[in-house]
């Protein structure tokens, strides 16, 4: 978050003790007044939190909660991982509830890694074969996606926003990847496929390198 003010206080962090449910989206809302750019650095919609204003409640999982402020940039950066479907259908039911202009102020890593519908059965999937001794998951993939990223075989926006065929082929390769290790798991991919077309058009717009933006953002102060 780089925060109005002194060039000794150009960025402030918000971190929280790996325990959940700590605050920090409060905490975040509360500094994104003064802030010209809120970053999201990690995690996926597996939480969130509600940000009040005007009497109007909006809920937040993958958007940075600096969104609201209407001075402000929200970056969702390379290490979050993104539902698409999940993201669109917050980022509609906030617009409805009086968020706008989002898309003028949301720029997302080209970097970040995709959750498919897959990768939340998988976690299900685990979930169930562990029985007893499971994690109580929020089944949203998080897990899941992050070992496809930890693995290198996961897929980012900028594949999507590249050679849709080539594309394809990974997705594909994905698939057969999670298919071999969870026979029971079902994916339509020809539809997956048209839906992530539909996406990568109306993402275009909003996909940047972030990691060079924040730093020029850092230069100028």
């Amino acid at each position: 978050m780089a925060v109005n003010g002194t060039d000794a206080n150009k960025v402030t962090v918000v971190l929280g003790a790996q325990w959940g449910d700590e605050g920090k989206g409060k905490v975040v809302d509360m500094l994104a007044t003064d802030a010209d750019l809120v970053c999201r650095c990690q995690g996926g919609n597996n939480a969130g939190h509600t940000v009040v204003v005007d009497n109007k409640e909006f809920d937040f999982h993958l958007l940075p909660s600096g969104i609201i402020n209407p001075n402000c940039k929200s970056v969702i950066g390379n290490g979050v991982v993104i539902h698409l479907p999940g993201l669109f259908d917050e980022c509609s039911k906030n617009e409805k509830k009086g968020l706008l202009d989002w898309k003028k102020r949301l720029l997302i890593s080209d970097r970040a890694h995709l959750v498919f519908d897959f990768h939340q059965q998988v976690d299900g999937l685990q979930e169930m074969e562990k029985g007893k001794k499971s994690l109580g998951t929020t089944k949203k993939g998080i897990g899941p996606t992050y070992a496809s990223k930890a693995t290198r075989n996961g897929l980012r926006l900028a594949d999507l926003l590249g050679d849709f065929n080539m594309f394809k082929e990974k997705f594909y390769n994905l698939v057969d990847i999670h298919k071999r290790m969870f026979p029971l798991l079902e994916v339509n991919t020809e539809e997956e496929l048209k839906k992530y077309e539909y996406y990568a058009n109306e993402l275009r717009p909003l996909v940047v390198e972030t990691v060079g933006y924040l730093h020029s953002a850092l230069k100028e102060g």
